[in-house]
């Protein structure tokens, strides 16, 4: 299931936001998720929505994550080597 936004083109995040961002629950890191298009904290066990290019970061959007899928190494972001 891939998260389109508006337009029909598939959800991105700037990698330096991402960087900036943290889960508002734990203050730990978010690991981006290109397939469901949601920034993951697996310290939470939380998935937050990103619609329209904005991260939703509201922990009563976020969808809870099982244990398994908090453990799943995050995907590599592509770029120079």
């Amino acid at each position: 299931m891939a998260a389109d936004g508006r337009d029909g083109r598939k959800a991105t995040v700037d990698p330096k936001l991402l960087e900036l961002l943290a889960c508002p629950l734990t203050k730990g890191p978010l690991t981006w998720d290109p397939e469901r298009g949601e920034l993951i904290s697996r310290v939470a066990k939380l998935a937050y929505p990103v619609r329209d290019g904005i991260p939703i970061m509201l922990p009563s959007e976020a969808r809870t994550i099982s244990a398994e899928d908090a453990l799943t190494p995050p995907p590599r972001l592509g770029g120079p080597s």
